[in-house]
């Protein structure tokens, strides 16, 4: 198994982990499997541009998944070593922050 770990802390949107499951799923195609193990489960709200003080608590604008230090991103299983690395390169371009590949 290959892995990619995050080398600094972030928050990683659902856009992102979309964009990084795509990314897997079409390098893969049906030669090995993926597990993605992070999951947005926190609400990011943003006020809006130009609005005065008060008035509660603003919606919700995206939802994100706190990634802290060596918190493994994603793992991949099925292939070799040479094609993991040159695919979880290309999902680490796809990510708000550093990250490192991992074997087990």
């Amino acid at each position: 198994k290959y892995g990619l770990s995050a080398v600094e802390p972030a928050w990683v949107t659902s856009q992102q982990i979309e964009s990084m499951r795509v990314t897997l799923s079409r390098g893969l195609r049906k030669a090995g499997t993926f597990f993605l193990r992070v999951f947005p489960n926190k609400p990011i709200s943003k006020k809006p541009v130009e609005v005065r003080m008060g008035g509660g608590k603003a919606g919700v604008e995206f939802w994100a998944a706190v990634v802290k230090r060596e918190r493994l991103i994603c793992e991949v299983d099925g292939i070799d070593e040479a094609e993991a690395r040159r695919l979880l390169r290309s999902v680490s371009y796809k990510l708000p922050l550093k990250t490192k590949f991992v074997k087990k």
